[in-house]
């Protein structure tokens, strides 16, 4: 049985039956093509064979090339995919207008094959990284909603307190690329409870000593599963699970952090989690109401919260109350 063709696939478009021919000598070794002489034909190809990255020329009769793009970059099927324009426009007004259609790079006529070859190389590379980046997020949000569905909570708890946590993320200071890193390592605050048995984990009843100190040890088993990292995300995701339960005043755990030892992102998640648990309808209690809720973080800072993220998150109120409409839970 033959293996499929794995080779990137790639659009070449272009009104010159020579320059799609030049394309086709440089680039067939190595990758899948497609040619197009119209940007009609090209978006038609486009949309239905899903290529990797298009080559596009920008004088051509009827659509030019900058409508094309515009045209790709419109439509939800196509609009991910990266455009080079291959073009004779030199100016650095047509560069401009390029980039401004949506083109991610910009290659000039008599093109060079060695260059050719290397901006494809380079823009399909950075496709890839995104794929990889896009399904190790989506991997992670995956455990963590299987920890959430082991806890019988919905999916949708760990969907509202990582918004919440952006929120409050970008309030406190944030870039919005920090609070983007946050709200997608929240999820796994509580990936640790995978480890803990259903006795513990489901019973009806108050824990005994040596049940909680079990049910504690949640916040280290989900460190563990996410183990050590040099940086970014699922660094940030370890630290989560290791403090957000660590309280302001020193008295939570797992190691009894007080104030600003405990890392901003564990006590920013704390403030989020406890909010959305208490607005919850859970089998054992009512949902609160926001102004209860918010009134016991209010109770609560110095103690539990850190005060200042309380009363930022009071402030956040509006743009919390929209996250909790857009993620209800249904009867």
């Amino acid at each position: 049985m033959s293996q499929p063709n794995t080779r990137p696939l790639i659009l070449a478009v272009d009104d010159e039956a020579s320059n799609l021919q030049l394309l086709r000598q440089i680039l067939q070794d190595h990758y899948r093509l497609l040619f197009a002489k119209d940007g009609a034909r090209a978006l038609e190809l486009a949309r239905q064979e899903q290529p990797d990255l298009v080559l596009l020329d920008v004088m051509m009769p009827g659509m030019s090339g900058y409508e094309v793009c515009a045209a790709l970059k419109a439509h939800p099927a196509t609009a991910s995919v990266p455009v080079i324009f291959v073009t004779a426009l030199t100016e650095t007004a047509d560069e401009v207008e390029g980039f401004e259609a949506g083109a991610v790079d910009y290659i000039t006529k008599p093109v060079s094959p060695p260059v050719v070859r290397a901006r494809v190389k380079t823009h399909l590379s950075l496709v890839r990284m995104e794929e990889l980046r896009a399904s190790r997020l989506e991997i992670v949000q995956r455990l963590g909603l299987a920890a959430e569905y082991k806890d019988n909570e919905t999916g949708l708890h760990v969907i509202r307190m990582s918004h919440f946590s952006r929120i409050l993320g970008i309030a406190a200071g944030m870039t919005e690329i920090e609070a983007d890193d946050l709200l997608h390592a929240a999820p796994m605050h509580d990936v640790g409870k995978i480890g803990i048995p259903d006795r513990i984990l489901q019973k009806p009843g108050p824990l005994d000593p040596d049940e909680w100190k079990i049910m504690q040890s949640h916040v280290t088993i989900g460190a563990e599963i996410i183990g050590e990292h040099d940086g970014g995300m699922l660094a940030l995701a370890r630290q989560i699970a290791l403090t957000h339960h660590e309280k302001y005043d020193g008295s939570g755990y797992p190691h009894g952090l007080a104030g600003e030892a405990i890392p901003l992102v564990g006590r920013i998640v704390a403030i989020a989690d406890v909010f959305d648990a208490l607005t919850s309808v859970r089998p054992y209690k009512k949902a609160w109401t926001e102004e209860d809720a918010v009134t016991f973080l209010r109770e609560q800072k110095g103690r539990h919260f850190d005060p200042q993220l309380v009363e930022l998150f009071a402030e956040q109120m509006p743009a919390i109350r929209e996250i909790r409409l857009r993620w209800a839970e249904t009867a």
